[in-house]
């Protein structure tokens, strides 16, 4: 029986320079979709999941981060003396108990694999699952839980994946497929950010995984790899030569790059288009302005 994955690490310690100035002082993870941080929908996703343990891997700067999931007596008060029954829960749902968030400190930008790394001493032994806030997933069933019930069949590493044009995989890390069973595939090999002629397919890894302890050991030979970083794909290569133990999951839902602009905007228009009391008002305001821009051309 596979063991259960309990614990996820959350790589919060870029700067967030494309979205400046509002990340001068705000870190990027905080910034609201709808009415809810980047962060919160990562937490949520995991709390779904069935993980009991946060291990948040930070830089400085990012005070705002962990403000967020603290008590906050005042404000709960003044909600309860208002009977503002619904908004203090949400409010508390916000809250972390003691104990079950931890914050690391990634002093350089060595990368998404380094930065995995410096939480090795919390994870210990154990399974873990890593979660990019960047990477927001809409879907009936949450991701992380679709491939925590895959897991249960496939046990090693798993890494979600999707579909991308053959254009656009040099942004990402992408599978070498030995076996497609549908959802879960069996991976023979992965290549980080390779040139369209020579990606091995479409099957791009995104920001979810579900890894086993020994690539944290790979991760602790400290390679760099693509633009002189540690990178979390080589380590995983690094486990298919070994054990050959890495399946590609396609996860349900729809996926959105809240790293850009582009993507972050299109998530709200989404998740706002999602909620009945903003609906109505939002369509009809895309509308407007669809209308007017055609009235235009």
């Amino acid at each position: 029986m596979n063991r259960s994955v309990t614990k996820a690490v959350f790589p919060v310690a870029g700067m967030g320079t494309r979205f400046l100035p509002a990340t001068k002082s705000i870190p990027k993870e905080i910034l609201t979709l709808v009415d809810r941080p980047l962060i919160q929908y990562a937490i949520d996703e995991a709390r779904a999941a069935g993980i009991t343990e946060f291990i948040f891997v930070t830089s400085r700067g990012k005070s705002a981060l962990e403000d967020y999931f603290d008590v906050a007596p005042e404000l709960e008060m003044k909600l309860e003396q208002d009977g503002k029954a619904s908004l203090l829960e949400v409010l508390r749902s916000t809250n972390m108990e003691s104990g079950q968030i931890a914050y690391m400190r990634q002093h350089q930008p060595l990368g998404l694999g380094h930065a995995v790394w410096c939480a090795r001493r919390l994870i210990g032994d154990e399974p873990f699952a890593v979660i990019l806030p960047d990477d927001v997933i809409a879907g009936e069933v949450p991701c992380l839980q679709q491939m925590v019930e895959a897991y249960a069949e496939t046990g090693g590493n798993m890494v979600a994946a999707m579909e991308v044009p053959q254009d656009k995989v040099s942004a990402y890390g992408v599978l070498d497929v030995a076996e497609d069973k549908g959802a879960v595939v069996k991976v023979q090999g992965m290549v980080e950010k390779p040139k369209p002629a020579d990606a091995p397919s479409r099957l791009a890894v995104i920001g979810r995984y579900i890894l086993t302890p020994n690539v944290l050991e790979n991760l602790g030979r400290q390679r760099a790899g693509a633009g002189g970083e540690i990178q979390l794909t080589d380590a995983i290569a690094e486990e298919i030569i070994a054990s050959g133990d890495v399946h590609g999951f396609r996860f349900r839902g729809q996926r959105f790059d809240c790293g850009s602009k582009a993507g972050f905007l299109q998530a709200t228009l989404s998740f706002g288009l999602d909620r009945p009391e903003l609906r109505d008002d939002l369509l009809e305001f895309i509308e407007d302005v669809v209308a007017a821009r055609r009235a235009a051309q």
